[in-house]
């Protein structure tokens, strides 16, 4: 079974940006990948997704974050990226990736993003 780890979390001031990065055991092929975060006290949602059509890759954004972060991945299909901008303190939560299809496999641990002055 793949294995994804995410990293890239940290500490960041109000309007500033982190690039989280998901690395894979091996190679995801062309599966749908995401990425999800969980605030304290609320459920893990699905905020960016990536699907392969035609050799191309789709991104697709939850309204919370479009904009702002963008979701990419590399061509041996081993990691894929957050890119995320103008942070604010509502996006202060755990991040994880999984894939979406087929069916998310165990969680990884996650990359805390903490955005305060």
């Amino acid at each position: 079974q793949v294995q994804y780890a995410e990293s890239g979390g940290g500490l960041v001031q109000p309007g500033g940006s982190l690039r989280l990065s998901c690395v894979a055991s091996r190679s995801f092929y062309d599966f749908t990948m995401g990425w999800y975060r969980q605030a304290p006290g609320r459920e893990r949602e699905l905020i960016a997704s990536i699907t392969a059509i035609g050799g191309r890759d789709y991104p697709n954004y939850a309204d919370s974050v479009k904009g702002r972060f963008t979701i990419s991945r590399d061509n041996p299909r081993t990691t894929v990226y957050l890119q995320m901008n103008k942070l604010g303190p509502e996006d202060t939560a755990l991040y994880y990736c999984n894939q979406i299809s087929p069916a998310p496999v165990t969680w990884g641990q996650g990359t805390q993003v903490t955005v305060s002055s």
